[in-house]
């Protein structure tokens, strides 16, 4: 909702201050559609140029986030929590049945209480991984958590495809806004026979191309892009409590303690408070029971 407050506050300050100062929007409304096809087509062209169609396809999947927001949200954090303890105690009491557990999580009764996080294919694998990788004594503190940290660091590359493809449009919408106006001023030229109040709307109709391309640029897709890196951000700290739970694990903490240094590590804004989570593992420990 925030988002599309923003869009709203863009567009009304710029156009009303436009308004307001005794601009005359008869100019820029006649221009507008025929500088839209030549900027926002280029644009696109150029977009369809620069991305496979798997990537155009992210793109377009991930911009909905730019109003949604991220994906995880505090209570999802206090389930991951709850989730890693249960499999955690269920590892140290009887390592022979977790394995149903990771080689099938589909089928596990312990993930299916947390469906969110069962339908996330990175974070289950993330999680499965790491214990399967230690039941083989793949077990080195060290070693796993700089395995862990490679593997966060690459899926967040791969996540960050959609704010770069954004920001190389919004780089390049200035330059076309440019195109559009050297054509209308190639237009005007063709006029020059015109009486003055001709060429000042001919002249007026191709600035609106450099206006066209300055404020979608700045005003739009930058910061659609900027808000999509920013949304990574904050939802890879999810896959790096994972991290942070499982390589205390392999100190050997005991459980309650592994689950503290992940909320620990939890960022401020989704932490979830200690008596919640031991509200929340009190269930859990009766609902496995």
């Amino acid at each position: 909702m925030i988002g599309l407050v923003g869009i709203v506050l863009v567009f009304a300050m710029v156009f009303g201050g436009y308004i307001a100062a005794g601009g005359k929007m008869s100019i820029v409304l006649h221009a507008m559609p025929y500088e839209l096809a030549i900027i926002g087509g280029a644009a696109t062209g150029s977009f369809v140029i620069g991305n496979d169609l798997n990537g155009i396809r992210r793109v377009l999947g991930d911009l909905p986030k730019v109003f949604r927001g991220a994906k995880w949200k505090p209570e999802d954090y206090r389930d991951l929590l709850c989730l890693l303890f249960e499999l955690i105690r269920l590892a140290r009491q009887n390592p022979i049945s977790l394995e149903e557990h990771i080689e099938a999580p589909d089928r596990s009764d312990i993930f299916a209480r947390y469906q969110k996080i069962l339908s996330d294919r990175e974070a289950v694998e993330l999680i499965c991984d790491t214990l399967r990788s230690a039941s083989m004594n793949y077990d080195d503190p060290h070693q796993v958590e700089e395995m862990l940290e490679k593997r966060i660091e690459s899926s967040m590359e791969d996540s960050l495809h959609s704010s770069r493809a954004l920001q190389t449009m919004a780089d390049g919408l200035p330059a076309l806004g440019i195109v559009a106006a050297v054509l209308g001023v190639i237009k005007t030229m063709a006029s020059i026979d015109q009486p003055p109040e001709v060429l000042g709307r001919l002249i007026g109709g191709a600035l609106v191309g450099t206006f066209l391309g300055v404020f979608l640029a700045y005003g739009l897709v930058g910061p659609f892009s900027t808000k999509l890196k920013a949304i990574v951000e904050e939802e890879i700290h999810f896959y790096r409590l994972i991290r942070e739970v499982l390589v205390a694990n392999l100190y050997n903490h005991p459980p309650n303690l592994c689950i503290e240094v992940g909320r620990q590590a939890t960022p401020a804004v989704n932490r979830p408070r200690f008596a919640d989570l031991e509200e929340a593992l009190k269930s859990a420990r009766k609902e496995a029971a």
